[in-house]
């Protein structure tokens, strides 16, 4: 089930996608009596309803006329904390490669000589020994998320500002000391995110020893769109993904190949701490999701759209 909000006039509405389009939800539960408890202004506790109940809500949108009142998609959902992973060592090379050849040349050509004699990756690409051992994580900013179709203005403090597609999916329940089954039946649903970075800035932050600061917090970005758990979660690591830069395909991503599952990533977040329904987390960059892996870092005036198959659209002009 695919569902978003919406706003218009002032007000805001959720919907979801049913036979004959998008329908307020508020107009389909009112063909559905038993589920007057239901609140139809809160994704996050949509989500958290059993799938067969999700179902009846779109079986009763059928009947539900669409709206046509200029209203246009909004945040689905105002996170309540961004935790973002990093599940892609082919990433994590990749971007280190092209941190080398943007900002340590001589380094670069070091690193492409050991690599073209040996045949074998340089060992300083690779993550570090605790990376392949439990699930890292930074933490961003919550409150500098913006939509699908908004301008994200460029930072005054960056000459090297990046994209990153992410896989992301939100609790729709809490969760304490969790196992792997139990963290991944918390999943509520799954978005498109764009965790932007400033890499110049970003590299000098991690050389201090601590995480990244004004080279991430400044903007991330969410599709509209919200696809409920049940459609997504049994098939996450086939998903396809794909990346435009002004209209020009320069990537094609795929959510395979993750050293750990969401399940394990979820588990490993909730021991010893609670986690609470509206709480987000990104998958790190999918492969080939990123600019600087491809050379390719954003300008004033681009325009940078991001897919995932079966999810939906992220596009963002930087201005």
């Amino acid at each position: 089930m695919k569902l978003r909000r919406v706003a218009a006039m002032g007000e805001a509405r959720i919907e979801i996608l049913a036979a004959n389009g998008w329908v307020p939800v508020t107009e389909a539960l009112a063909r559905l009596p038993q589920l007057n408890s239901v609140d139809a202004f809160n994704i996050v506790a949509l989500l958290a309803l059993p799938a067969e109940t999700l179902m009846q809500i779109v079986a009763a949108g059928a009947d539900v006329a669409t709206v046509d009142d200029g209203s246009r998609a909004t945040l689905p959902f105002a996170p309540r904390s961004f935790r973002d992973f990093m599940l892609y060592e082919t990433h994590a090379i990749d971007a280190a490669r092209g941190f080398a050849r943007r900002f340590m040349p001589g380094a670069a050509r070091l690193v492409g000589a050991y690599e073209a004699i040996t045949g074998r990756i340089f060992p300083g690409l690779k993550p570090h020994a605790l990376w392949y051992r439990q699930p890292i994580y930074y933490f961003g900013n919550h409150l500098t998320f913006v939509a699908d179709g908004e301008d994200v203005a460029m930072p005054p403090y960056t000459h090297a500002l990046d994209y990153e597609l992410e896989l992301g999916f939100v609790l729709a329940h809490p969760l304490l000391d969790a196992t792997p089954e139990e963290a991944e039946r918390a999943i509520g649903g799954f978005v498109v995110l764009n965790d932007f970075s400033a890499r110049d800035v970003q590299l000098q932050e991690m050389r201090s020893g601590f995480g990244p600061q004004k080279g991430k917090h400044f903007a991330s970005a969410m599709s509209a769109i919200v696809v409920s758990a049940d459609e997504i979660a049994p098939r996450w690591r086939n998903l396809k993904g794909s990346v435009r830069l002004n209209g020009e395909t320069v990537a094609e991503c795929s959510c395979a190949d993750a050293h750990f599952s969401l399940g394990e990533v979820l588990a490993h977040a909730s021991r010893g701490e609670r986690l609470y329904p509206g709480e987000l987390l990104g998958s790190g960059t999918l492969p080939r999701g990123s600019g600087i892996e491809c050379s390719r870092l954003l300008a004033r005036g681009d325009t940078i759209h991001l897919a995932i198959e079966g999810i939906g659209t992220l596009t963002n002009r930087i201005v």
